[in-house]
């Protein structure tokens, strides 16, 4: 199942982080950055399109302004970002080229994706590159996003650009081997496969003491329950590893594979589930919550309990009794009509948009 699942994929998002991509001295690691450029190469030329979602600028940005830790400040880490970003795609431009592979740079902010128009747009711009044989480099703008530069990270901006265009394999490469059991101890091991996202998984997830990483595994997790619920198998894997690209596409047992739901999400369901940051929530029973999970069904007035404060067609998050989150959609009404029991229509969130997560 493994080999089938991976050496199908003829579209695949490999995202890199700066621990892959950086030195000691924070900036870019020109025989690392050739072997990867390489590594993407020999997929290329298998005829396979791909896309790489890069971090790296920051970093590279501080090494360059001899800055030793990760600024506190905006506007600081903005400088960096804007001093880094043109020395990575210099690197990358001329790595490709070896290679005869001409890259396009793309920089994103949130509501580049959040916008409908501005993301069909991002989507279809993505495509054509692909066609052109371009390989499209992504990195979030970071010069100039008002957000603390955080979609939140580019772990989160790889899975949201494998489900922007409905990619069939994503890569997040890191610096260790996969997800792993108890990490730092003797008994350290790597897990090969993860079929289901449950809190046991979520538990091995720490965060990251690197002055220039944004996240650590936490953020991986969080991009894997993205890319898993929008149908798309993700591997996380070391990024120093010479062959890891070639070895996990033939399916060998090289890195951590989850494995992607089998519930089909549309293109719309997707941009309500995971490109829209929820104007608000609404909390409901647990006879509502449980006739949302058991099949494609409509939230009823009857079945909301407390009420948040939005606009009638915001997207909303649908949480249960202890305020987690298992759902949003798009509301029908205001949440002030909603909680006033005043709306001309008991249905809340049609089921064509809502989205079980």
């Amino acid at each position: 199942m493994r080999t089938d699942l991976l050496k199908s994929a003829r579209r695949i998002v490999v995202k890199l982080g700066t621990g892959v991509l950086t030195d000691s001295q924070k900036r870019p690691e020109l025989p690392q950055m050739r072997q990867l450029v390489a590594q993407v190469a020999g997929l290329r030329k298998q005829g396979r399109e791909v896309v790489i979602i890069t971090s790296g600028a920051v970093g590279s940005g501080m090494g360059e302004l001899g800055l030793g830790q990760r600024p506190a400040d905006l506007a600081t880490l903005q400088a960096c970002a804007a001093v880094g970003q043109s020395q990575l795609m210099a690197t990358y431009e001329k790595l490709f080229k070896r290679h005869k592979l001409s890259v396009a740079q793309v920089l994103l902010t949130h509501e580049d994706l959040e916008d409908h128009t501005r993301h069909f747009n991002a989507r279809a711009t993505l495509k054509r590159l692909l066609e052109l044989g371009v390989i499209p480099i992504i990195n979030e703008n970071d010069a100039v996003s008002t957000t603390e530069l955080k979609f939140g990270d580019n772990d989160r901006l790889s899975a949201l650009t494998a489900t922007l265009l409905s990619a069939d394999l994503l890569f997040i490469l890191t610096t260790v081997d996969g997800v792993i059991d108890h990490f730092g101890e003797p008994d350290a091991r790597r897990i090969p496969l993860i079929e289901c996202i449950t809190q046991s998984v979520e538990n091995l997830a720490g965060g990251t003491q690197s002055a220039t990483a944004v996240g650590g595994m936490k953020t991986k997790i969080i991009a894997a329950r993205i890319a898993v619920r929008a149908g798309i198998p993700l591997v996380i894997a070391s990024g120093r590893n010479t062959r890891v690209l070639k070895d996990v596409i033939s399916g060998k047992d090289e890195g951590t594979l989850f494995l992607p739901d089998k519930r089909g999400l549309t293109a719309r369901q997707r941009w309500i589930a995971f490109f829209n940051r929820p104007a608000g929530k609404l909390e409901v029973d647990q006879g509502a919550k449980q006739a949302l999970l058991d099949r494609p069904t409509s939230l009823l007035l009857a079945g909301v309990k407390r009420v948040g404060d939005f606009s009638k067609g915001d997207v909303v998050s649908v949480c249960d009794a202890k305020g987690k989150e298992f759902a949003r959609g798009v509301v029908r009404h205001s949440g002030s009509d909603i909680r006033a029991r005043q709306v001309s229509h008991p249905v809340i969130i049609h089921r064509d948009h809502l989205v079980v997560l």
